[in-house]
C-alpha cells in the first residue's frame, strides 16, 4: 500500500523479441563496474554488453542495479517472479517507486521495483523503459538457466530435492553449524507399508500418495528447511539450526499431518501413517554417520510398531 506522499508508478511493458538485438550468454561473473556513460545511448550498449557476462539472477540484476544508478538516482531494485518463487531485493527501500512488468511475447519474467526518495519524472520513467530493454534476454536466459539448474537437483514427482541436492545441502549445512556452533538435525521419514498401496490399488495411486505426502511434509517446514526424496518411499528432512527436543517436536508434527491427509484424487478410501527416525549433528560427525543414524532409528520405529518418531542415541 502507498501512501497520499508517495508516487507509485506501475507500467507493463511487452518488449518485442524480434527487434531487440539477439544476445549470446556465458557463465562467467565479470568483477568490473559498468564505466560512467556519456549519453543514455552509450549506457544502453555498455550495460546491453556487460549483461551477457553471467547466467547468475542475482549478478545479472546487480549489474543492472549499478548501471541505471549511473545514470539516475536510485535506493533499490526489488525483484520478484511468482513462477520459481524468487524474491530479490538490492539497496534500501524508500519513499517513491516505479514498478514495471517484464514479459516477452507473453512470456513472463518478473516484477522490478525501482524505489528512491524524490519522485520519479516523466523522463526519468521514459529512460527506465528503455534501459529495461536491455534487460529482457539477459532475465530471460538467467532464468532458464535458473530453472534447468533446479531441476537437475529435484525429483520429478515428488519435486522434493534429489539425492544430488540432498548432498550438497547436507555438506554445506554441517559446515555451517559447525563455523556458527548452531545444532543441525535429521528426520528420516517411510511411508508405512507403502507396497501394498501399488499392489492394491496400481503404481498411479502409490505416485499421487507420494505427491501428497511430500507436499505435506512441505507444509509443515520452515522455509529454512529443506525435503529431500532419499529412496523409494523415503523422505530426508535436514532441519536448519534445530535441535534434538525442536526436531522431535517437528517430527511428531510430520506424522500428525501425513496420518490426517485425504486424498482426493483417488477414487478410494486410503489411511496410510508414516514412521520417522531422527538424529542430531555430534561433535567432529560425518554426513555419513549423520544419516545411518537416522535410518538407523528409523528402523528402530519400524521395528517398534510404526507410526511412531524414534530419536537416535
Amino acid at each position: 500500500m502507498i501512501s497520499p506522499t508517495q508516487t507509485n508508478n506501475t507500467n507493463a511493458i511487452d518488449f518485442d523479441a524480434a527487434k531487440l538485438q539477439r544476445l549470446g550468454f556465458c557463465n562467467r561473473q565479470s568483477q568490473h563496474i559498468v564505466p560512467p556513460p556519456v549519453d543514455l545511448p552509450q549506457l544502453i550498449h555498455q550495460l546491453g554488453l556487460h549483461l551477457q557476462t553471467s547466467l547468475e539472477v542475482e549478478r545479472v540484476l546487480s549489474i543492472f542495479f549499478q548501471g541505471v544508478q549511473r545514470w539516475m538516482s536510485l535506493s533499490a531494485l526489488t525483484y520478484d517472479h511468482r513462477d520459481s518463487d524468487l524474491h530479490l531485493q538490492l539497496g534500501e527501500r524508500s519513499h517513491h517507486s516505479a514498478n514495471y512488468s517484464l514479459s516477452n511475447e507473453g512470456e513472463y519474467l518478473g516484477t522490478l521495483l525501482f524505489q528512491r526518495n524524490q519522485r520519479f519524472t516523466e523522463q526519468e520513467l521514459a529512460d527506465l523503459e528503455s534501459l529495461l530493454a536491455c534487460l529482457l534476454f539477459p532475465m530471460r536466459n538467467a532464468l532458464l538457466y535458473r530453472s534447468a539448474t533446479q531441476s537437475a537437483l529435484r525429483d520429478p514427482l515428488t519435486g522434493a530435492g534429489n539425492r544430488i541436492a540432498m548432498d550438497q545441502t547436507l555438506s554445506r549445512e554441517i559446515e555451517v553449524a559447525r563455523r556458527h556452533k548452531q545444532p543441525l538435525s535429521l528426520l528420516m521419514l517411510d511411508i508405512d507399508h507403502f507396497k501394498q498401496v501399488n499392489d492394491t490399488y496400481g503404481h498411479s495411486s502409490g505416485d499421487e500418495v507420494l505427491k501428497a505426502i511430500s507436499l505435506a511434509i512441505k507444509g509443515q517446514l520452515r522455509n529454512i528447511d529443506r525435503v529431500f526424496r532419499y529412496g523409494g518411499e523415503e523422505f530426508l528432512i535436514v532441519l536448519s539450526n534445530t535441535g534434538r527436543e525442536s526436531a522431535a517436536m517437528i517430527g511428531e508434527r510430520l506424522r500428525q499431518a501425513s496420518h490426517d491427509l485425504i486424498y482426493p484424487i483417488l477414487d478410494h478410501p486410503l489411511e496410510l501413517t508414516v514412521s520417522l527416525g531422527c538424529s542430531t549433528l555430534l561433535p567432529a560427525e560425518s554426513a555419513d554417520s549423520l544419516l545411518r543414524r537416522a535410518d538407523a532409528a528409523l528402523y528402530v520405529a519400524k521395528r517398534e510398531g510404526r507410526n511412531r518418531l524414534a530419536m537416535a542415541s
